[in-house]
């Protein structure tokens, strides 16, 4: 049986922003991000499994990502743990506002490695995270692969 790569797409509202930085992305702001997230694996075989044919279930996909990634991130504000933010952050969840404190640069790149890590953590053994493409802008995005991290 042949490899088929899956993708899912979803989409969450997040703010940031980059301690240090020396353009406008050190000050608050937010982005639209889309989210595409692409696993390989085998089609299941047992015509007696209620999923014969599937990779995996989109559902069984879009559980995982919506817990470990839109549902926490989605209107949230994210900033860097080790930065002065950490001030605006405590803050801001003083004020009833949902803060993610990360332990890196929030940057694109950075945010789709951690998705990565999320995502990969809980895949059934026999499907494998190919690929994650984050969209910050319509026109700005990062990739992750599998093969460029062996």
């Amino acid at each position: 049986m042949s490899n088929i790569r899956i993708t899912k797409q979803f989409s969450f509202e997040t703010g940031h922003a980059l301690y240090g930085y020396d353009g406008k992305c050190k000050n608050v702001h937010g982005h639209s991000y889309k989210l595409s997230v692409t696993v390989i694996g085998k089609p299941i075989t047992d015509t007696s499994n209620v999923k014969y044919g599937m990779v995996i279930d989109f559902g069984d996909l879009k559980k995982i990502v919506k817990e470990q990634i839109v549902d926490v991130f989605d209107h949230a504000t994210v900033f860097n743990k080790n930065t002065p933010h950490i001030e605006l952050a405590k803050e801001l969840e003083q004020r009833g506002h949902e803060v993610i404190l990360v332990d890196y640069q929030p940057t694109s790149e950075n945010m789709v490695v951690d998705f990565s890590n999320k995502i990969k953590s809980l895949l059934p053994e026999n499907i494998k995270l190919h690929s994650l493409r984050l969209q910050e802008t319509e026109t700005s995005f990062a990739e992750w692969f599998a093969s460029d991290n062996e």
